[in-house]
């Protein structure tokens, strides 16, 4: 962790050529997936930017990685999927769950270099998680700012006071406030204090022009609009062949919002549960209950048995709704544009614009669903003497699988 930081501050410090050392250089052989475009090409960073980024990667340094999780004691080839994985939206690099939030922020870091107007915004947003703070402290700033821009030759408004109260109790604490403030322009100096016989730091913007103050406009708006950088689940799609197995899961912990000793138990409470549903018990009983056993897990996988008797795999977070899995299954086909249904493990049929979310539809953890095309729509195409060609994209069935 030290060497990539010191390569970073390098990197910053001299303003060598080059992009430095990029995160997407990984040996993994899971595929990659292209980085989001950015829009407008960046501006060399300035002196501002410089240590805007430096200073943020002296703080983040400090910081240790997260331990990592258990490693299960089941070998990992008897899962049904070998665990849960999320795609980085700026680099596309696949992560596990404890890798996800040190790698966001070490390419947000990395940022600076590029843009670190744009990575300031980021770290905002994402390595603060009370929102409400983060409104609070986007809201002084927001003042800072639109005194500037309405005063424009007025000094005092270019000036915050580090001791200042208002900035001591909603800016200071927020990650990425002092090196957004420092990507606008603003310099830390060492002042005297008005009518004090002594001196005191002050982040002091210099006199800007109207484009520049036109600018700070825009970059004001892009901090209020900002959102955090979360990875994205990867799907890991997935197709099998028609098998007997196809209702047999076999899940890693990840899938589990439970610890080893919870899980345990939970096998121990099987019976318990078989005896208590036999149990005369109140709507509100049965309720609670469903409630609860929603909350043990935080993730679905689901299959889709096709009429051709393939078997669509995908992950899924337990809280999504019936829509995704629809989206999910529409883009793997190849003739996507066609209707069609998905039916439930005991005949329950899922609507396209379902609300509900998949765990209340007791989708999770692990389900089979069955596929049907909309009758309507194939009666029409057999009468005009076509059929409906192979179900699956190509891509997919390159990679097919038989499930064991």
């Amino acid at each position: 962790m030290k060497k990539f930081f010191d390569d970073i501050k390098k990197d910053i410090k001299f303003k060598s050529a080059g992009p430095g050392k990029k995160l997407t250089d990984d040996t993994s052989s899971k595929p990659q997936a292209p980085q989001a475009p950015q829009g407008a090409s960046r501006k060399a960073p300035t002196d501002g930017a410089q240590r805007a980024g430096a200073a943020a990667l002296a703080r983040i340094e400090q910081q240790h990685r997260p331990k990592g999780a258990c490693v299960p004691q089941k070998d990992a080839s008897c899962f049904s999927v070998s665990g849960v994985y999320f795609i980085c939206p700026l680099t596309g690099k696949t992560l596990t769950k404890t890798e996800r939030e040190i790698h966001i922020k070490e390419a947000i870091l990395m940022r600076f270099s590029e843009d670190a107007m744009e990575a300031s915004i980021m770290m905002i947003h994402t390595f603060n998680k009370d929102k409400e703070k983060v409104k609070a402290a986007i809201d002084i700033i927001s003042k800072y700012i639109e005194n500037i821009c309405k005063n424009p030759t007025e000094e005092k408004y270019r000036k915050i006071k580090l001791s200042n109260k208002v900035f001591q109790e909603k800016v200071r604490g927020i990650e990425g406030s002092r090196e957004y403030l420092q990507a606008l322009g603003f310099e830390s100096k060492t002042l005297p204090v008005d009518g004090e016989d002594k001196t005191e730091e002050f982040l002091v913007l210099p006199a800007q022009e109207s484009e520049s103050l036109e600018q700070m406009k825009v970059h004001l708006e892009q901090l209020q609009k900002g959102e955090p950088v979360r990875a994205k689940l990867d799907r890991q799609p997935q197709v099998f062949r028609a098998s007997q197995h196809a209702t047999h899961f076999e899940l890693p912990p990840d899938f589990y919002n439970l610890t080893a000793e919870e899980l345990k138990r939970e096998q121990q409470l099987k019976s318990e549960i078989v005896e208590r549903n036999a149990m005369l018990r109140t709507k509100a009983m049965r309720e609670k209950d469903e409630q609860r056993e929603r909350r043990k897990y935080n993730y679905a996988l689901l299959r889709v048995r096709l009429p051709d008797g393939n078997i669509l795999q995908g992950t899924f977070l337990a809280w999504e709704r019936v829509a995704a899995l629809y989206q999910f299954v529409r883009d793997s086909l190849e003739n996507g544009w066609q209707p069609f249904e998905l039916m439930a493990p005991g005949g329950q049929k899922l609507k396209d614009d379902e609300e509900l979310a998949l765990n209340e539809c007791n989708l999770a953890p692990a389900a089979l669903l069955t596929f049907s095309w909309d009758a309507a729509v194939q009666a029409d195409i057999a009468a005009a003497g076509g059929k409906t060609a192979v179900l699956l994209k190509a891509a997919l069935l390159e990679n097919i699988k038989t499930l064991s």
